[in-house]
């Protein structure tokens, strides 16, 4: 694969103790250097116009003068230094080549991923939150369609908490599909099942806020049975994955069971997908606070798109997963 990569995300300082540090992208560069086929880019920072695309100018304005004052807790678990917004612009940046770069045909052992902190999926028009101050996903998102390369986009967010910050940005945009599969009850409380979208965009919300303790059957199940028939029927130009791994059954914040091998079969089921509905196909860092887990799940990520066939879980989704299936199904979602 080749991977997003710039320095500055690891000026991003969130002090002792913080999950969300310089050493997951450590964590992660260690365990890809055992890898063959490894290929990092630089790509420039965001510009100020892709920041306002999705965030507001006071919002803007606002957290740059916070940073060029040194920084702070900009809430309880938010914390920003001098270097931060410098950092966000890099993530940013990343994600837009990881568009980019899937929209001019990199796909196999091309396809983009881009690994920039601070995380973005949280991050709201107005505000920042849950560790992130720029929406990268959803910078990517804008641009891609701005830019004309992309009519629509689709958005699949795999991290264990629910990406607000994306789901806002488009709940009204109808041009813009976000699926989310979550734990049920975590932060930030939002992403229920009847939040489907607004407007001429009601219906290209999906969100499966799954019970804890759900793992690669449930997660799978859900792919199969709604999220990808609900992408074909969107039928994007661009899907991108907001890859969080602390679903990992081995994270130390979330109570989900998703394994290694299983981050591997949600990876192999994206790439037929997009290979199937002739869309471009990239993954952006979220989450992931186990650092060996966090490695190894991204590391998996690579090794699918150089070969590897993944295990498929030998289990059936628990009945407290395909109660909210159903809830779902009888809004429209599924199989068509």
């Amino acid at each position: 694969m080749k991977f997003g990569y710039h320095e500055d995300c690891l000026e991003h300082t969130t002090g002792y103790r913080h999950p969300e540090s310089a050493d997951r992208l450590r964590a992660i560069r260690q365990a890809l250097t055992k890898k063959h086929g490894v290929e990092y880019v630089a790509a420039d920072p965001a510009s100020d116009a892709a920041v306002r695309s999705v965030h507001t100018d006071e919002y803007v304005d606002s957290v740059k003068e916070f940073c060029a004052d040194g920084g702070g807790d900009w809430d309880s678990d938010t914390v920003a230094v001098e270097a931060t917004w410098d950092a966000a612009l890099a993530a940013a940046g990343q994600a837009i080549w990881t568009a980019e770069r899937a929209l001019a045909g990199d796909d196999g052992r091309q396809t983009p991923f881009s690994i920039g902190r601070p995380p973005g999926h949280h991050a709201v028009a107005d505000d920042a939150m849950g560790f992130c101050f720029i929406n990268n996903a959803a910078v990517a998102a804008r641009q891609a369609i701005d830019d004309a390369s992309a009519d629509r986009v689709a958005i699949f967010d795999w991290d264990v908490h629910h990406g607000n910050g994306i789901q806002d940005i488009f709940y009204t945009d109808a041009d813009v599909f976000y699926a989310s599969i979550h734990e049920e009850g975590l932060y930030p409380g939002s992403g229920d099942v009847e939040e489907t979208g607004e407007g001429d965009a009601e219906g290209t919300t999906l969100n499966l806020p799954l019970p804890a303790g759900c793992g690669d059957a449930e997660y799978l199940a859900a792919i199969d049975d709604l999220i990808a028939p609900a992408f074909r029927e969107f039928g994007p130009d661009l899907v991108l994955v907001s890859a969080g791994f602390d679903a990992h059954r081995h994270d130390p914040i979330s109570r989900m069971r998703v394994s290694t091998e299983g981050y591997g079969a949600m990876t192999d089921r994206f790439r037929t997908l997009a290979d199937d509905i002739d869309a471009g196909l990239g993954f952006v860092l979220e989450g992931g606070y186990g650092l060996d887990t966090l490695a190894e799940s991204v590391s998996m990520v690579h090794d699918v798109f150089d070969g590897r066939e993944p295990m498929e879980p030998d289990d059936e989704p628990q009945d407290r997963a395909t109660e909210v299936f159903d809830a779902l199904e009888d809004q429209g979602f599924g199989e068509t």
